[in-house]
């Protein structure tokens, strides 16, 4: 019965991956029944201003974030360039991009983001995952911070 289902799982990250840089990340995650993730975040147009706070599915196989037009409509995103993505059932379509800042629970970061349409959903794409340092636990489907390493180049 659909109306007796438990709610969503919900799971918590605590990042140590900014150690220095501030108080570690925190994201609460919802996780539907099939593995899919959800985080709430902020959108801005700038580093400053008041975000639009969204509820993102986490899409690791998508290479941007996707914002709804109601969203980047309200944010005044302008397109930057128009890029051509190859969709699941293998057509193309071109869309623009332009670039917002993603917070997830006091970290954020410019990222580029697809101008979607009315009926497309807000999704969070990998790169504003790897801007954020944060990463999918592929088992759990937790939301876990990136080890960020820098290393020197051999001599």
């Amino acid at each position: 019965m659909r109306g007796d289902a438990p709610p969503p799982a919900r799971r918590i990250l605590r990042s140590k991956a900014s150690w220095g840089a501030g108080p570690p990340a925190t994201a609460v995650l919802g996780v539907g029944p099939v593995g899919v993730a959800f985080v709430r975040a902020g959108v801005r147009r700038s580093e400053r201003g008041q975000p639009v706070r969204l509820r993102f599915l986490v899409d690791t196989g998508a290479v941007y974030t996707v914002l709804p037009l109601s969203v980047w409509r309200r944010l005044r995103l302008r397109p930057r360039r128009t890029v051509e993505f190859t969709l699941a059932d293998g057509g193309v379509i071109a869309r623009p991009v332009s670039t917002a800042w993603i917070e997830i629970e006091g970290t954020s970061a410019p990222s580029p983001v697809v101008l979607g349409e009315a009926d497309d959903g807000p999704l969070l794409g990998a790169v504003t995952l790897e801007t954020l340092g944060l990463m999918v636990n592929p088992l759990s489907r937790e939301l876990v911070p990136m080890r960020l390493t820098l290393a020197p180049l051999p001599v």
